[in-house]
C-alpha cells in the first residue's frame, strides 16, 4: 500500500533542484521501499510562489527553472511577487521542505517560513542552517507544541549523518570532544594551495566547481563552520549556543609558504571546528589548525568533509564523506522526509 506525501518547497537553488531530480529518479524506490509516494503541491523562489488544487508537476517545474522562469510564472497555479510564507499557510501539505538561501542575519525568508508550518502541525525537513542556528530552541518548542516534527539533518555537512549519529548512536555516552572539517571548501582551498596554488586561483576553482558561492566570505571566514558547531552544540550536546559563543578564526590569511611549513614539520593545516568540554562547560572554536598527519582529521582532502567524536565509553570514532554539487545535500533532505514516516502504517 503506497501513501501519498505532499510536498511544498521553499527554494529553487541548486539544493531545491536537486530535490526535484530526486522525485524523479528515486520514486520507484521510494515506492517499493518505504511505500512512499512523494507529490510536488506548492513551490516558492525569488520570483513567487505556486499553488493551488492538485499536484504540480516538478519536471516542469525544472525544466522551466532551466529556462529561467521561476514558480511564480507557473502556468495556472503561479502567484508573483506572492512571499513563501504566505503559500506555506495556505497550501494543502503534509511536509514543508526548507531550502531557501542562507541568511545568518535574520533566517529570513526560511524563518518565518518553518514557523508558519510548525504551527499549522506541518513537519519541517531543512537544508536551510540558519532557522536553527538562531532559533533552535523555538523551533524545537513549536514542534513539540503543535506535535509535529523538526528535522535538519542536511544543515551539517549534507549527507554525513552528523547530527543523527550525535542524537542516536552515542547512547549514554558523555562527549568529551568533537573536531570537525565542516566546511568543503574552505578545505579544497586549503589543499589545492598545499599542492602550490595561490589562495585566488584555489578559490576561483572552489567557484568554477559550483561549491563555492560567489561570495564566499561565510565559508572563508569560517561563518559557515561556527553555524553547523551551533548546530551540534545545540542538537547533540544540548547546550544553549549561538554564534556569539563560537571564538572563529577564517582561512583568509594563510598562505601556501603557512602550509609547505606545516608539511615540512609533518603536519597539515585545516579550519577545524571544536568543542571542549572542561569542568562541565563545552567551549566552542572555529580555527586553522596544524594537524599532525597521522590525525584522522588530516586525512579529509579536497572536497571531503568529517567528525571526530571522542566519547567515554564508545572510543573516538571517525566519519568522513566525499560529497560534491548539491544532490548530496538534497539527499539528506530525503533521508529526513523518509525518517518521519518510517513505522507509520
Amino acid at each position: 500500500m503506497t501513501r501519498t506525501v505532499r510536498i511544498a518547497l521553499i527554494g529553487l537553488g541548486h539544493v531545491g533542484r536537486a530535490f526535484l531530480e530526486l522525485m524523479t529518479v528515486k520514486r520507484r524506490v521510494l515506492r517499493r521501499r518505504y511505500g512512499l509516494e512523494l507529490v510536488l503541491v506548492g513551490v516558492a523562489d525569488s520570483t513567487g510562489v505556486a499553488f493551488g488544487d492538485g499536484r504540480i508537476d516538478h519536471a516542469n517545474v525544472l525544466r522551466r527553472k532551466r529556462r529561467g522562469l521561476g514558480a511564480g510564472e507557473y502556468p495556472r497555479l503561479g502567484h508573483r511577487g506572492v512571499p513563501a510564507v504566505e503559500m506555506v499557510r495556505q497550501v494543502n501539505a503534509d511536509v514543508v521542505l526548507d531550502a531557501s538561501p542562507v541568511d545568518l542575519r535574520t533566517g529570513q525568508p526560511g524563518l518565518d517560513c518553518d514557523r508558519a508550518a510548525l504551527e499549522s502541525g506541518i513537519p519541517v525537513v531543512l537544508a536551510n542552517k540558519a532557522p536553527v542556528v538562531l532559533a533552535y530552541r523555538e523551533l524545537m518548542d513549536l514542534a513539540q507544541a503543535h506535535q509535529t516534527a523538526l528535522r535538519f539533518s542536511a544543515t551539517v555537512c549534507g549527507a554525513l549523518p552528523v547530527v543523527n549519529m550525535g542524537q542516536r548512536d552515542w547512547t549514554a555516552c558523555e562527549i568529551q570532544r568533537v573536531e570537525g572539517v565542516l566546511n568543503s571548501t574552505t578545505n579544497y582551498i586549503l589543499s589545492a594551495m598545499e599542492q602550490g596554488r595561490s589562495f585566488p586561483k584555489a578559490l576561483a576553482e572552489a567557484q568554477s566547481e559550483g561549491v563555492a558561492e560567489a561570495d564566499p566570505s561565510l565559508d572563508i571566514k569560517g561563518w559557515d563552520t561556527a553555524s553547523k558547531l551551533v548546530i551540534i552544540a545545540n542538537a547533540v550536546l544540548g547546550i544553549p549556543a549561538t554564534l556569539e559563543d563560537v571564538d572563529v578564526l577564517g582561512i583568509q590569511h594563510i598562505t601556501p609558504d603557512d602550509l609547505a611549513a606545516a608539511r615540512a614539520r609533518g603536519q597539515t593545516i585545516k579550519l577545524v571546528a571544536v568543542a571542549h568540554r572542561a569542568d562541565d562547560e563545552y567551549r566552542l572554536s572555529v580555527h586553522p589548525a596544524a594537524l599532525p598527519l597521522d590525525h584522522p582529521l588530516a586525512s579529509v582532502m579536497g572536497w571531503e568533509m568529517g567528525i571526530v567524536w571522542h566519547t567515554d565509553i564508545m572510543g573516538v570514532q571517525f566519519a568522513k564523506v566525499d560529497e560534491r554539487g548539491p544532490m548530496p545535500t538534497a539527499a539528506a533532505m530525503l533521508r529526513d522526509v523518509v525518517s518521519l514516516y518510517e513505522g507509520v502504517a
